[in-house]
């Protein structure tokens, strides 16, 4: 069992969203999958409940809970689980930074985002896990990712060569308990999705 920890301490860079997004795209293939919800706002709670399917599992729990938790999943024969985190909260980005095989950091292109990579990157060294960053709610149109990707270059990070558009599709899914592939299975924000489940597959050697 592998477990991807998503994390980012500013609030709507994507983390949930690329948390359900991806635990649907392992069990499009083929692979048993759950998340963890450590956020007090519990989105992807709230997500699982609005989406009357058993799978994904999501399970809302406390950070000093994840152990328990993850032991319980790899039992239950969980080949991935997604920590979903809050923003904010060091604390919380840490054990579950700690925890995880590998980390994803959402990131928009835009300047706020951009600076707080720093300290998310800061909790990471602490924890030392391996990491990259995803950049997100990208505009079809500009530079404005390209820039954003020099930026990130400057702290020495990797970067997923996959992009996360910035789609109507991920909102209207979400709100219906679905995510994209199930939404719209041919849409772009899927070919994105699954692009990126694969790259981050290869990361944990899976």
């Amino acid at each position: 069992m592998k477990t991807i920890a998503i994390l980012s301490q500013k609030g709507g860079a994507g983390k949930t969203t690329l948390a359900i997004n991806l635990a649907v795209a392992a069990i499009f293939a083929k692979k048993k999958s759950a998340i963890i919800d450590i956020d007090p706002q519990a989105s992807a709670t709230n997500w699982h409940d609005s989406r009357g399917l058993e799978n994904p599992v999501v399970v809302s729990a406390q950070p000093a809970r994840l152990q328990n938790i993850l032991t319980a999943a790899e039992e239950s024969g969980a080949d991935f689980v997604f920590i979903d985190t809050a923003p904010h909260s060091e604390s919380a980005a840490l054990a579950a930074a700690r925890i995880a095989d590998f980390v994803l950091i959402p990131c928009r292109p835009a300047i706020l985002d951009l600076r707080a990579i720093g300290n998310t990157i800061d909790i990471l060294k602490i924890a030392g896990t391996k990491a990259a960053v995803v950049l997100t709610c990208v505009p079809s149109r500009g530079s404005l990712a390209d820039e954003a990707a020099e930026a990130v270059a400057s702290y020495k990070i990797p970067l997923s060569p996959v992009r996360i558009g910035h789609r109507t599709s991920f909102i209207h899914s979400l709100t219906l308990g679905q995510a994209v592939q199930e939404y719209e299975p041919n849409g772009k924000a899927v070919v994105e999705i699954i692009g990126l489940y694969k790259w981050t597959v290869k990361q944990v050697n899976m």
